[in-house]
C-alpha cells in the first residue's frame, strides 16, 4: 500500500558496481568440427582449446576445425568471470553497447537479399570480408589469375579446355586488350565450366586425374596441369567440379607471418596449413566446390569479381607499430576489422597491452604471462589458449612474461 521503492543494501550496490567495471575477462569459445579440420590433437586449434583448458577432452577421432573467438549467434563464447552477471558475450555486449567504441557499417546489400531469400543457407543478412594471417607454411586459392596463365592452361589441359569450349577459349585470347570485355568473356568462361553436366565434368576430372598420376609414375614434369595441387585436392574431394577451378584462381602460399585479404565477391578456397581468421560478424558463404556445404552455382558465378590479378597481389605484410616496437599490424582495406600481432620478448619483465577506441578479442598463441587492468579486481593467468575479451579503451598491465616470451593476435577495430 502506499508508494513503491527500490531497495538496495551497500552489499549489492557494491556487487553490482564491481559488476559494471569487469571491462576484461576471459572467454571459452565454440569449437566448429567441420568435415575438413584436422583430426584429434592433430588440431591447432584443439591444441588451443586444450592448452586453454586443461579439463577439455579431445577426441581422437573428431575434427577440430576453426575456433570461433566472438558473439555470432551460431558460436556466441561463453563468460569465464563469476563477476559477471550475463552468460555469453552477445547477452554482456547487448548490456554493455558503450564498450564497443568506435564501429562501422559498410555495404552489404547482396547479403542482406540472400538472407531474407533462402534463409536456411545465408544465415545472417551481413557481409563478411576475411583475412588470414599464416601460422604455418599456408596454402589456399584467391582470386583470378592472369589471364595469361588461364590460357596457358586452357592450352596444356585438354580435359579444362573441354569443360570451358574452344569458343570460349578462343574469345578469351581474343579479350586480352580490352580490360572490361575480360572480365566479361572471364565469367563466361568460369560460369561455362561450373555448370557443366555432372557426368561430362567427372568424366573429365577422371581423365586428367589418370594421366597426370600416370606422367608423375613416370618421372614426367607435371606442374603444366598443376599436378601436384590437383591430386591433392582430387584426394581430398574426388569428383568434384572445385577441383578445376585450380586452373582459374591463383595458388597462394604464404609463409609464417604473411597474410591475404578476401574481400567481397573474392573468389577463394583454403587448402593446407594454420591461419588466424578475422571477418565481420558473419556465417554467410557462397560455395561452389570443394567443399560437402550446400552448393549455390549460379549466385557465385554472378557475385564473383573477375578482375584478374597475380598471386603477389593478394598476399600482404604486416606493418611495425611506430609506437611499439611488439606490435605488428594488420589493417586490411575494410573498416570492419584489423589485427595486431603482439611479441613480447623474455627480455621485458613488464609489457602494457595499450588501450584502443574499439573492443577487441585477444588470443594466445605462444607464452604465459599474469594480466592485470586498471577495472580489473584480480589478476588473469594468461597462457596459450587463452581468449580474452578487451572492453574499448581497455589497458593490460603484464608481468611474469614466460622464458620463451608471450605472442598473441588482437582484433579490432581501427578507425
Amino acid at each position: 500500500m502506499g508508494s513503491e521503492a527500490d531497495v538496495t543494501s551497500p552489499a549489492v550496490a557494491r556487487h553490482v558496481a564491481a559488476m559494471e567495471r569487469v571491462r576484461v575477462f576471459p572467454l571459452t569459445c565454440v569449437v566448429q568440427n567441420y568435415a575438413w579440420g584436422k583430426v584429434g590433437e592433430d588440431s591447432e586449434v584443439a591444441r588451443l582449446v586444450v592448452n586453454g583448458d586443461p579439463l577439455t577432452v579431445i577426441e581422437d577421432g573428431k575434427p577440430y576445425a576453426e575456433l570461433w573467438m566472438g558473439a555470432h549467434p551460431k558460436g556466441d563464447a561463453q563468460i569465464k568471470d563469476n563477476r559477471v552477471a550475463q552468460t555469453t558475450l552477445g547477452q554482456w555486449i547487448a548490456s554493455f553497447p558503450a564498450c564497443l567504441g568506435s564501429k562501422a557499417h559498410p555495404n552489404r546489400e547482396l547479403a542482406a537479399r540472400l538472407h531474407a531469400q533462402f534463409p536456411q543457407h545465408y544465415p545472417d543478412d551481413n557481409h563478411k570480408p576475411e583475412m588470414a594471417i599464416a601460422l604455418t607454411h599456408f596454402q589456399g586459392l584467391c582470386g583470378f589469375r592472369p589471364v595469361d596463365q588461364i590460357l596457358g592452361f586452357l592450352h596444356s589441359v585438354p580435359e579444362f579446355r573441354a569443360l570451358v569450349g574452344n569458343e570460349a577459349a578462343e574469345e578469351l585470347q581474343c579479350s586480352v586488350e580490352d580490360a572490361v570485355h575480360t572480365r566479361l568473356v572471364l565469367k563466361n568462361c568460369f560460369t561455362r565450366m561450373m555448370n557443366c553436366e555432372k557426368k561430362v565434368f567427372v568424366d573429365q576430372l577422371n581423365m586428367l586425374v589418370k594421366r597426370v598420376t600416370e606422367e608423375g609414375a613416370a618421372a614426367k614434369d607435371t606442374s603444366s596441369s598443376n599436378g601436384d595441387l590437383l591430386l591433392r585436392l582430387h584426394s581430398q574431394y574426388p569428383g568434384d567440379i572445385g577441383c578445376f577451378s585450380i586452373f582459374f584462381l591463383n595458388h597462394i602460399m604464404l609463409e609464417p607471418g604473411q597474410a591475404m585479404f578476401l574481400g567481397a565477391n573474392e573468389p577463394h578456397a583454403y587448402i593446407y596449413g594454420d591461419c588466424i581468421e578475422c571477418m565481420a560478424c558473419s556465417d554467410n558463404t557462397v560455395r561452389a566446390g570443394l567443399t560437402p556445404k550446400y552448393i549455390d552455382v549460379n549466385t557465385l558465378c554472378e557475385m564473383l569479381n573477375y578482375s584478374p590479378a597475380p598471386a603477389a597481389s593478394k598476399i600482404f605484410l604486416g606493418v611495425p607499430d611506430g609506437a611499439d616496437p611488439c606490435v605488428t599490424v594488420y589493417d586490411p582495406p575494410v573498416p570492419d576489422f584489423s589485427v595486431l600481432r603482439i611479441q613480447i620478448p623474455p627480455s621485458l619483465p613488464q609489457y602494457t597491452i595499450s588501450p584502443v577506441d574499439s573492443a577487441s578479442i585477444l588470443l594466445v598463441t605462444e607464452g604465459h604471462a599474469t594480466a592485470t587492468c586498471a577495472t580489473g579486481l584480480s589478476e588473469i593467468m594468461l597462457r596459450r589458449g587463452t581468449v580474452l575479451f578487451v572492453s574499448a579503451n581497455e589497458s593490460i598491465s603484464l608481468e611474469e612474461v614466460s622464458p620463451v616470451g608471450v605472442t598473441m593476435f588482437r582484433a579490432c577495430c581501427l578507425l
